[in-house]
C-alpha cells in the first residue's frame, strides 16, 4: 500500500465530531466553553524546581507552546518565596533549563541554547550578569556546583569514529556521494527519542565556574552521563554508571564509582548484582545515600534507599520494610535523614527517611510535568532550613510550583488560571472497584463531561495507561479532558501490575501479562456503568503502549466495546523483543527466554495471538519514529485486522518517538481528535423522538 493511500484517514479523522460534519460548517462565534485542541497552545508547566540554600527564592523552569513552531520553550523564572511574587530571569528568544544553585546562593549555573550548541552559565546574582563558561560541541548535562563554588561538573556526549568495515572509493573533489555505510555492532544501538545512536559516549568532565578549559574525567567505550555528586573537600566527584565492557548487555546494572578530579580510574564503590544509582554525599562527607535493588530477574522491582560510607563499605537499606519504591534522594542540611519521592496509590510525596529507618512524610499531591494523560510524577528540592519546593497541580490544572510546610503546600503560582479559568472542565471523581477475579480493590477515576446532567447516560471511554509498570493519578490530563469534552465518560484504573501499591502488587504481571488485569479493567468498566451514568451499549476503549496492548488484548477477548484505538502497541512479543530498544534486558526480566527458546510462551502473551476473535473496529496509532514499541508492531495489528475484514485504519504521528507522541501541541490535539471521530463512527446514536422527526431529523442509526 503507498504511503499517500495509509495517510489517509489520518485527513478524514482530524475532526472530533462525526464524519459526516459538513466541511462548510460555520465557525464558532466565541471561545468554547470546553477544552478544545487549540487550547493545547496556551498551557503552561512547571518544572525543575530549585530552592536557594537559604530558602528565600526559587528557580524554576517554565515550559510554554509557540503556536508559531509547534513546540515547547523553556524559560527560567524566579519566585520570592515570601511574598509569592515571580519575574522571569532568562526569556529570551532562546531556550534556558537546568538551573542550579551555588551552594553559597550567590550564582546560579543553567544551560542555554542560543541557536548553536547548549552552552554552560553562571549568572552572579547580586548584579544581573550572566558569563558564558563553555564553547562546547554538545549539550552539558547533570550538572553540579562543587562545594567551594570553583568548578562545575557536567556530562556530555563526546563522539568517536565508530566501527568500520572496508573502505569506499577515494571521492573526488567536490562530488556529492551518497552518505557512508553505518556499521553498528552493539546490541543497543538505538533509543526512543533518541534515534540511531552516533559514534561515542557520554563522559564527565569539569570547568572553572568562571570560565576556563574543562577536564574530562571518563574515558573509554561506556557511558558515565549520569547524576554527578561532589565530596566536601571539592576534589572528588561521585557518580552512578556501568563501565563494564558489557554495559550494553546488561542495561539494568550500574555500580558508584569515585574519581579524583585530577584525574585516574574511577573506583567502584558497590558491587551487588543490580542498578546503584543517584548517589550523593552527606553533608559532613561521611555516608553517600543512593537507590537501588538486588537483580531478581523480575521486570519490576521497588526501588530502595540505602547509605554506605565514602569509602564504599558499610552499606545497608534505609528502606528494606518500607514496601514502596523510592528514588531522587537529598540530604538534609543536618545530615541525620534523606529526603526521597515516592508515590503511593498514583499521587507522589515527598517523605524524610531517618538514619534509623524510619520514614515520615512532609509532602503530598506532587504532579508532574506531563499534559496528555494523567501519569503520577513530581519534583522537588530541599533548602538548607527544610523548606520544600514541589511541583504541584490537581485534575483542573497541570503543574504549578508551591512550597510545602507544616504538612500542607502553599501554590506560588497559577500559570493556568487565565487560559483555563473561563473553561468548563470535565470533574475527576474517585470511583470504588473491586476486581472480579480475587475481590482485590483496585484505584479507578471518571472524568466526567463538562456541564454533566444526571438525568443522562453518557458513553464512556476507557483509557488504559502504559508501562505497564506505571501508574495514573487524580491529576491532569489534556487527552481526557478532550475525551469528556466531547461527551464522554473517561474511565482511567490502576489494574494489577500498576506501581505504588507495592512490591507484591506489581508482581501480579510478573511473566504474566497480559492476564488478570484484563478482568481489573473489566471489573471498573462494570463499576462505572453500575453509577448509573454510562450507557453501556455505548463502551470504547483505548489506551497507549502497554495500554495500548491491553487494548488490542481486550478486543480479543471481549466484544462488549463498540469501538478500539490501540496506541503504540506491541502486538508480536517474538518480533518485539528482537526489534525494541530494550532488547538486551527483555530477558529475562519480561521473560526468562528468549523468543527461539519458548515460542509458545511468546506467542501466548501477544495480542495476536487473539486477533482471530476480533470483531471491533479498530484504530491503530503510531509515531512514526517510534524505537520502544517499533512501528511495525502497530502495522502487522493493522494488516491483520484489514486481512480480517475489520473496520481499521491506521494512523501515524511524523517524527514522533513512543515518548514523544505528544510531544507537539498540534499532534496532541490531531491524535486526541481522530480518535474521537473514529469513536463517532461507531456511536449509537438515541433513537430520535417525534419531535425531533416532526423538525425535519432522520431515524439514527448505529455507525
Amino acid at each position: 500500500m503507498r504511503l499517500s493511500r495509509s495517510l489517509a484517514p489520518l485527513a478524514l479523522l482530524l475532526s472530533a465530531t462525526s464524519l459526516n460534519t459538513p466541511a462548510s460548517a460555520a465557525p464558532a462565534t466565541a471561545p468554547s466553553r470546553h477544552l478544545t485542541g487549540s487550547d493545547l497552545f496556551n498551557l503552561e508547566v512547571a518544572t525543575d524546581p530549585q530552592i536557594s540554600p537559604d530558602g528565600k527564592t526559587i528557580a524554576y523552569v517554565r515550559k510554554s507552546n509557540d503556536i508559531m513552531t509547534d513546540n515547547a520553550r523553556s524559560t527560567i523564572w524566579l519566585i520570592d518565596v515570601a511574598s509569592g511574587q515571580q519575574r522571569p530571569l532568562l526569556a529570551g528568544s532562546g531556550s534556558y533549563f537546568s538551573p542550579r544553585w551555588s551552594r553559597d546562593g550567590s550564582r546560579l549555573a543553567y544551560v542555554a541554547a542560543e541557536g548553536g550548541a547548549p552552552q554552560l552559565f553562571v549568572r552572579w546574582m547580586a548584579n544581573g550578569e550572566s558569563a558564558r563558561i563553555t564553547g562546547l560541541p554538545d549539550s552539558p548535562d547533570s550538572i553540579a556546583w562543587s562545594p567551594d563554588g570553583q568548578r562545575i561538573a557536567y556530562s556530555m556526549f563526546v563522539p568517536d569514529d565508530g566501527p568500520k568495515l572496508g573502505q569506499a572509493p577515494a571521492k573526488p573533489e567536490g562530488a556529492k556521494w551518497a552518505d557512508p555505510l553505518q556499521v553498528i555492532d552493539a546490541i543497543t544501538y538505538r533509543f526512543d527519542g533518541a534515534g540511531y545512536f552516533k559514534p561515542g559516549y557520554q563522559q564527565i568532565f569539569w570547568v572553572p565556574a568562571d570560565g576556563g578549559a574543562p577536564t574530562q574525567l571518563t574515558f573509554g567505550p561506556t557511558n558515565a552521563g549520569a547524576q554527578v555528586s561532589w565530596t566536601p573537600d571539592s576534589r572528588s566527584v561521585i557518580f552512578s554508571a556501568n563501565l563494564n565492557k558489557d554495559w550494553d548487555r546488561n542495561l539494568n546494572e550500574s555500580e558508584v564509582y569515585r574519581v579524583s578530579i585530577d584525574g585516574g580510574t574511577p573506583v567502584a564503590l558497590t558491587t551487588r548484582k543490580g542498578p546503584d544509582a543517584s548517589p550523593i554525599v552527606s553533608p559532613d562527607g561521611k555516608l553517600i545515600a543512593y537507590v537501588g535493588y538486588d537483580e531478581s530477574g523480575k521486570a519490576y522491582d521497588d526501588t530502595k534507599l540505602y547509605v554506605m560510607n565514602l569509602n564504599g563499605s558499610g552499606a545497608r537499606a534505609l528502606t528494606g520494610g518500607f514496601d514502596r519504591a523510592v528514588n531522587n534522594p537529598v540530604w538534609s542540611a543536618d545530615g541525620r535523614s534523606v529526603y526521597v519521592l515516592y508515590d503511593e496509590h498514583g499521587s507522589n510525596r515527598v517523605a524524610r527517611v531517618g538514619l534509623d529507618g524510619s520514614v515520615r512524610d512532609v509532602a503530598s499531591g506532587l504532579t508532574g510535568s506531563g499534559l496528555d494523560r494523567p501519569y503520577s510524577g513530581g519534583e522537588f528540592t530541599v533548602s538548607r532550613d527544610g523548606r520544600i519546593a514541589v511541583t504541584a497541580g490537581d485534575p483542573s490544572r497541570p503543574s504549578d510550583i508551591a512550597i510545602a510546610s507544616g504538612g500542607s503546600l502553599r501554590r506560588l503560582t497559577r500559570l493556568n488560571d487565565s487560559s483555563l479559568g473561563a473553561k468548563v472542565l470535565g470533574e475527576v471523581t474517585k470511583l470504588p472497584v473491586t476486581s472480579s477475579f480475587d475481590q482485590r480493590p483496585i484505584d479507578a477515576w471518571m472524568v466526567m463531561p463538562p456541564d454533566y446532567d444526571p438525568s443522562k447516560k453518557y458513553p464512556l471511554i476507557l483509557e488504559i495507561h502504559g508501562g505497564p509498570w506505571s501508574a495514573y493519578g487524580p491529576t491532569f490530563s489534556t487527552d481526557d479532558q478532550l475525551y469528556a469534552s466531547a461527551g464522554y465518560v473517561v474511565l482511567y484504573a490502576n489494574p494489577r501490575g500498576s506501581t505504588s501499591y507495592g512490591q507484591a502488587f506489581a508482581d501480579e504481571i510478573d511473566k504474566n501479562y497480559p492476564s488478570h488485569d484484563y478482568d481489573d479493567l473489566m471489573s471498573a468498566v462494570d463499576a462505572a456503568i453500575a453509577t448509573g451514568r454510562v450507557d453501556p451499549n455505548n463502551l470504547f476503549v483505548t489506551g497507549g503502549s502497554g495500554g495500548g496492548v491491553l487494548t488490542a488484548w481486550i478486543v480479543g477477548k471481549t466484544d462488549r466495546f463498540r469501538g478500539a484505538a490501540t496506541q503504540k502497541p506491541v502486538i508480536e512479543l517474538a518480533s518485539f523483543a528482537l526489534t525494541t530498544d530494550f532488547a538486551a534486558a527483555f530477558s529475562p526480566g519480561w521473560r526468562k527466554e528468549r523468543p527461539w527458546e519458548d515460542p509458545q510462551a511468546y506467542w501466548k502473551y501477544s495480542p495476536l495471538s487473539l486477533v482471530g476473535n476480533v470483531k471491533t473496529p479498530t484504530l491503530v496509532v503510531v509515531g512514526s519514529e517510534d524505537f520502544r514499541t517499533p512501528v511495525s508492531q502497530a502495522e502487522q495489528y493493522y494488516t491483520a485486522l484489514q486481512l480480517r475484514g475489520i473496520p481499521t485504519a491506521l494512523v501515524k504521528v511524523p517524527g514522533a518517538s513512543h515518548g514523544g507522541i505528544a510531544a507537539r501541541p498540534s499532534q496532541s490535539a490531531a491524535k486526541a481528535s481522530a480518535i474521537l471521530a473514529w469513536f463517532e463512527r461507531y456511536r449509537q446514536k438515541p433513537a430520535a423522538t417525534t419531535a425531533d422527526l416532526s423538525n425535519g431529523a432522520s431515524p439514527a442509526t448505529a455507525r
